[in-house]
């Protein structure tokens, strides 16, 4: 029947009735009910994820109805995880859900866009017949041509154009950039490729082949913490979520889990059901704190304090008091507590030193390989110092002794290291400890039982254990007598114990004291099912080192690192990339060069946006009483520099002379070898001709001139001080609210009166969507989406690798980052081949990790060539210099083959060596071969993404049994130990991506990481180091709680200590119009969201419907009322960095003193100008700007050795403060008017000049 006589007959529908009239029989037509059918119906399903860094890594099912994605849910066959363990699943959370949005809306990059103006300035060059790297280099060349783009970044003005073009102009700046500034000055940033490593690969490949240089992320995003590496040798390896059920005693701090891990949260709240505690600490009341059995309202970055008394209560009570068994034993193998430290005299008593060694020793005890790299314990057993298995010494020029077992010497006799020689000192002593809480000693003296040696030189020595040293430092009253040490808990005039830590984190010394004997007693009976669930709440001070320092000490006291249950869980981005060996060969070119360009990015835009320029923190004033001082006078910016000339960290651009030209020079003067080239390097950095670019990094020659950026949002997430990225690197509008000048005196870095303005000659955003980062670029290229490409992922919170899934084909003209950077390859390849050819260059590598060259510099002694303190000696007092020869032209034709060095050298990971000739002629077969003549025609293809999947899993460990036989192999005949068993059931396991399409495929045992797959126990860090006895990568083989490098010493860190937030003067000098109203002074805390993943999904209509439409900040109530400030009012927050404009929301939930803003709400949504700088209300980093910490500088000394996001400085941001005041409606301004040219002029706010 129709629709039409059903609207006639509307009262005649009713055909007859039931249930008492309740219930009606009709007769009308139901075709309405299809519209809601349809709605539900599809073609097929396909799997695939989100590549957003939730750390999610949540499988999905994408339904595709006509060619098109319909919606998402959640897939649910996870393999299962144990009898005794809830399942992964249902994984997935509401912005995932939200994600398809993006597909078809409004901000979605549809095709290549290019700066309007930019376009126009090539096409008139293109006209008058010049080639495209001329055309380039003509609008270089003219700096008015240059400013009339780049001074319009960020105001719109993109039209579209055609891939052709776009990579011609792509490629001729490239090869302009290259033949003009050297390969160095062409950037690339991408962060966390575990979440599509494929996509990641893309641009870092194309980039390696060509000499560019790529940035770390996980040090920038201020995600890295610095301790992992201090303490254990390693970055970030932390337990699955599924490990937190086996746990029994859980504290959390700076991890909001259900807000950011959604979909792994419920382990959390389920192992309270078997009785499981949990202490939640926060300083606001966050999701979390809703499901602990405790909540400390701990004081925002006071977190070291808090856990330094816990460490005091389980010393006192389960080492001192009485000695625990288990944790005697853990103590005595697995930390360096029983390792002996050399005191040094100063004033009327001493200071810690150095790690006594086997080569202080006559006859260096009979070590002849590496005797200054061994450290020393005294064994109970045969009463005399020894050096035992393990530490560094043993891992590079020796086999069989690089292991945990309870062995010294030739004749490999067990040992029972010594603890402490409290029983039989030969002396006790005063030792003094640095200490940094404001009106308080800046050095504790605490007495110390000691032995006296003679050492080889003569000299006799005073040594003490580090435990002896720790429980000193902890202010525990041993009977020593001396001050400093406390007579109970409630002393709280004695630093550590409970009563003084409810001073500075405002936590009832009951509760702290509690939970210190609790945590430690849980530990005790269970054999270290005690655990610390961390995040990037603790982690993004500039401190934050100690607060994860001052965890990690309780833990190894404890007894919790390494068993399941326990341990230390820190998560913050998507790092896990498992199969990361098989990965980085085609990641960063290695099949077909070595080594790579990489570089700690915080330190490169820390100099490239003159950040440095405004720094107002003293280094002088962080100085401990207690260190050597060599450094006195020094700004953070000189440290820096120092750190790149001895081969500590990057600089990048390697030098401030073209990389290419160098090596012509070199081998003009007679340099026949990479050896020669070398030398001539070194002559020429001690005759004062060459040095590192960071050292003049205003010099036009050292700028960064080409930056590519892809699955990012570097300038609307993470670009820590904003607006001088703005400013300096972009040259675009900006917020600044200062002129540079403080940081102006340095000893080491050139200062120049007018500082640059707009860098960056060109700027590429890969992108999906319009964001800050495309607003601000020159060109943005549409890739493909998250259900448009095929792809990887893995995470750390599940031991799953699985797909993305090409559901559709990538809409409009877009492609995946692969194919994106293939077609760049291939047009960039001719060009390069006419204006370049085949070249030379110098590549300065320095001291990595996992490499004999972690060995350079011996003692932690620092010896700086600049002042002539040694000569400058490649691999040894500076970095290593590589000789690097590339066909330029052949770049397109290696990036689509897998290259001969993958045979000719074989593959490796952290220190670990195997062959790959097996897989290399598998893949041949599996991916097929290159067709193309050229170098690399009959080599296994990576043309497709798929292939490059294949490959990347072919090659690891991790997905694939046979190279993990090879690889534990190898580190069995390092460790002595045969460690087959680990995976021996999985040997011939291959995975494809076709398996882990049809479903996630659990990862197999590797020596990559520390933790195994079982079905007896979750993966979990630390479990190889205590189970299997391999050491951890750090000087002694052990956990450190000591540190005894000289830079750590001089800044007082050689043990952990508590320090406070860094004052950064950002309210010295705000606007009088803030100045003069009301107005709060707070502390800028950037969390993450429940709206959104960083800014994904943060700008979808889904999730903008789901709060305030806009940014926001929250505020407590008590602060809003000082100033008479409502919910959603709208406000300013405003220092010297710049000023951001969002609605304020009042709450309860916020306590006194701080404000909230969720990372990271853009300024493309909902934000009118700020009053105070006459722009767009900036991001929530509009007032922030980056600082650097000397101690992560630390380079070529064991663990405390460079890394690609391994080790270096970090973004910190958290000790900012701003003024807050509100905005009344009447002066809410849009900034709705046209661009006019006193407006373009008007680049800095009115009355800020040049500088």
């Amino acid at each position: 029947m129709s629709h039409f006589l059903d609207r006639l007959k509307f009262f005649d529908r009713v055909k007859e009735t039931f249930s008492d009239k309740h219930g009606i029989v009709t007769n009308e037509d139901r075709q309405w009910e299809d519209g809601y059918r349809r709605r539900w119906q599809h073609d097929k399903v396909v799997r695939s994820t989100h590549g957003v860094n939730c750390t999610g890594g949540c499988s999905w099912k994408i339904f595709v109805k006509n060619g098109l994605v319909s919606f998402e849910m959640q897939q649910t066959d996870y393999p299962r995880t144990r009898e005794d363990l809830p399942d992964h699943e249902p994984r997935g959370c509401q912005r995932g859900a939200s994600f398809s949005w993006y597909l078809y809306s409004p901000h979605r990059i549809k095709h290549p866009l290019i700066r309007g103006r930019l376009l126009d300035l090539y096409r008139a060059e293109r006209k008058t017949g010049k080639d495209p790297v001329d055309a380039w280099e003509a609008i270089q060349s003219d700096d008015k041509k240059r400013k009339s783009y780049t001074a319009v970044r960020g105001l719109g003005g993109f039209v579209r154009t055609s891939w052709d073009e776009v990579n011609e102009i792509i490629a001729a700046a490239n090869v302009y950039t290259i033949k003009k500034w050297g390969p160095d000055r062409i950037f690339g940033f991408s962060p966390i490729p575990a979440m599509s490593m494929i996509s990641y690969a893309a641009g870092s490949r194309y980039l390696s082949l060509i000499g560019g240089a790529c940035g770390s992320f996980y040090d920038w995003y201020c995600d890295l913490p610095a301790a992992s590496p201090q303490t254990w040798g390693e970055q970030t390896d932390v337990p699955e979520a599924a490990d937190w059920y086996n746990s029994t005693y859980i504290i959390i701090t700076g991890a909001n889990l259900p807000m950011t891990r959604t979909p792994d949260a419920h382990f959390a709240s389920e192992v309270r059901y078997k009785g499981a505690k949990i202490v939640a600490m926060a300083p606001d009341y966050a999701e979390f704190c809703k499901f602990s059995d405790l909540w400390m309202p701990i004081k925002q970055g006071t977190d070291s304090a808090a856990f330094m008394a816990m460490g005091h209560v389980a010393l006192k009570e389960f080492y001192i008091q009485n000695q625990d068994p288990y944790f005697q034993e853990y103590a005595r193998k697995y930390t360096d507590l029983p390792m002996q430290v050399m005191l040094r005299k100063h004033g009327t008593g001493y200071v810690t030193d150095r790690f006594l060694r086997a080569s202080d020793f006559d006859g260096a005890l009979g070590e002849s390989n590496n005797p200054d790299w061994k450290t020393i314990v005294f064994d109970e057993k045969s009463q005399s110092f020894v050096a035992p298995n393990g530490s560094i010494g043993y891992r590079w020029g020796e086999d069989g002794k690089w292991n945990l077992l309870e062995k010294a010497g030739s004749k490999q006799q067990e040992i029972t290291a010594q603890l402490t020689c409290i029983d039989k000192p030969d002396e006790v002593v005063s030792v003094a400890f640095p200490h940094f809480n404001p009106d308080e000693s800046d050095l504790l003296s605490r007495s110390v039982p000691v032995r006296k040696i003679k050492l080889a030189n003569g000299q006799e020595c005073l040594i003490a254990t580090v435990f002896d040293l720790q429980v000193a430092q902890y202010g525990i009253d041993r009977g020593l007598g001396g001050l400093n040490v406390a007579k109970d808990y409630s002393d709280a005039d004695v630093a550590y114990t409970p009563a003084w830590a409810e001073k500075v984190t405002g936590v009832k010394a009951a509760d702290i004291e509690r939970t210190g004997r609790e945590f430690a007693y849980n530990a005790s009976k269970t054999k270290g099912k005690s655990m610390v669930i961390m995040g990037a709440a603790i982690n993004h001070w500039y401190h934050n080192d100690l607060s994860y320092r001052s965890i990690m000490n309780l833990l190894h006291m404890c007894g919790c690192v390494g068993q399941t249950g326990g341990g230390w869980a820190h998560y913050v981005g998507q790092e896990k990339l498992r199969p990361q060996a098989g990965w980085a060969p085609i990641a960063f070119a290695l099949d077909w060069h070595r080594p790579p360009r990489h570089t700690n990015s915080t330190s490169y835009w820390y100099f490239h946006t003159d950040q440095w320029r405004y720094e107002t923190l003293n280094a002088d004033t962080l100085l401990s009483p207690a260190g050597k001082g060599r450094n006195k006078g020094n700004s953070l910016a000189d440290y820096n520099v120092k750190a790149t000339r001895m081969g500590w960290l990057p600089s990048m651009p390697n030098f401030d002379r073209n990389p290419i030209e160098l090596a012509e020079e070199a081998i003009a003067s007679g340099a026949t070898d990479e050896a020669g080239v070398a030398k001539y390097v070194a002559q020429q950095f001690k005759s004062g001709n060459l040095d590192v670019a960071y050292a003049d990094p205003d010099n036009p020659v050292n700028w960064p001139r080409n930056l590519f950026v892809w699955r990012a949002n570097l300038i609307g997430t993470s670009a820590k001080g904003h607006e001088y990225f703005l400013k300096h690197l972009l040259g675009a509008q900006n917020g600044v609210l200062q002129e540079s000048g403080s940081g102006r005196i340095n000893k080491e870095v050139k200062w120049h009166d007018s500082a640059p303005i707009g860098k960056l000659d060109l700027m590429v955003d890969i992108n999906f969507r319009l964001n800050s980062t495309g607003a601000y670029s020159d060109i943005i290229l549409p890739t493909a989406t998250w259900y448009e490409k095929n792809d990887l992922n893995t995470t750390d919170m599940h031991p799953f690798i699985h797909p993305l899934s090409e559901a559709v084909n990538p809409g409009w003209e877009s492609k995946s980052d692969w194919q994106i950077f293939k077609t760049i390859a291939k047009t960039f390849s001719p060009l390069a081949e006419k204006h370049l050819g085949s070249k030379k260059e110098v590549v300065a590598l320095p001291m990595q990790h996992d490499s004999a060259t972690e060995l350079a510099q011996p003692y932690g002694e620092v010896k700086y060539w600049k002042d002539g303190e040694c000569d400058p000696i490649p691999g040894k007092t500076m970095a290593i210099i590589k000789l690097i020869e590339r066909n330029y032209g052949d770049t397109y034709r290696k990036f689509i083959g897998l290259g001969p060095l993958m045979t000719k050298l074989g593959n490796n990971i952290k220190g670990i060596d195997w062959n790959t000739d097996q897989e290399y002629d598998e893949l041949k077969k599996h991916n097929y071969t290159v067709k193309v003549a050229g170098i690399s025609y009959g080599m296994p293809s990576l043309e497709e993404d798929i292939s490059v999947c294949d490959a990347v899993m072919r090659m690891a460990p991790e997905t694939n049994g046979e190279v993990a036989h090879k690889s534990w192999s190898a580190l069995s005949k390092k460790t002595g130990i045969d460690h087959h068993h680990l995976y021996a059931g999985r040997h011939e396991d291959k995975f494809t991506f076709k398996d882990i399409q049809a479903q996630p495929r659990k990862i197999i045992t590797a020596p990559t990481w520390s933790g195994i797959e079982s079905e007896k126990v979750s993966y979990t860090a630390g479990y190889t180091n205590i189970h299997e006895h391999i050491p951890f990568r750090t000087l002694t083989g052990r956990a450190h709680f000591y540190q005894d490098h000289e830079w750590m010493l001089d800044f007082g860190e050689g043990f952990c200590t508590y320090k406070p937030m860094v004052d950064l003067g950002e309210l010295n000098d705000l606007p009088a119009a803030v100045k003069n109203k009301p107005h709060l002074e707070l502390n800028w805390i950037t969390p993450h969201s429940k709206w959104g993943i960083h800014s994904s999904y943060q700008d979808n209509l889904r999730m903008l419907t789901l709060f305030r439409g806009g940014p926001y900040v929250w505020v407590s109530e008590d602060d809003a009322k000082r100033i008479g400030l409502e919910d959603n009012d709208w406000v300013e927050a405003v220092n010297h960095n710049g000023a951001t404009v969002a609605r304020a929301v009042v709450s309860q939930r916020i306590p006194r003193g701080m404000a909230m803003m969720y990372h990271a709400q853009e300024k493309n949504v909902n934000v009118p100008g700020s009053p105070s700088t006459g722009k767009r209300g900036g991001i929530l980093n509009a007032v922030t700007r980056v600082i650097i910490k000397p101690t992560n500088m630390i380079g070529g000394y064991a663990q405390l050795a460079y890394g690609f996001n391994y080790y270096g400085t970090v973004g910190c941001q958290r000790d900012t403060m701003v003024a807050l005041h509100k905005i009344a409606d009447k002066d809410v301004d849009w900034l709705e008017r046209p661009l006019t040219p006193e407006r373009e002029a008007q680049l800095n706010p009115v009355g800020i000049g040049s500088k």
